[in-house]
């Protein structure tokens, strides 16, 4: 299952200008990062609690920034 962090991406820029000072920030790497928006690996609870905190992220709204399902080309077309 991959998630559309798209979102999340941009709420990063905006707050911390770059993906790696947000990477920082959050006490990771930027390549553990990077793994996490590009669905390599899942977002921890407390990953995900700590960014919502970071950036200013609503807990009603983490379902928007971290499950929002990412839309398979063959479902576009459809």
């Amino acid at each position: 299952m991959a998630f559309n962090y798209s979102k999340l991406r941009g709420k990063i820029k905006e707050v911390y200008g770059t993906q790696d000072n947000f990477a920082k920030a959050l006490g990771i790497g930027r390549v553990s990062l990077s793994q996490r928006l590009n669905n390599i690996l899942d977002f921890s609870q407390v990953e995900i609690y700590n960014s919502c905190d970071m950036l200013g992220i609503e807990r009603e709204e983490i379902p928007l920034y971290f499950f929002t399902l990412k839309v398979q080309k063959s479902e576009q077309n459809d």
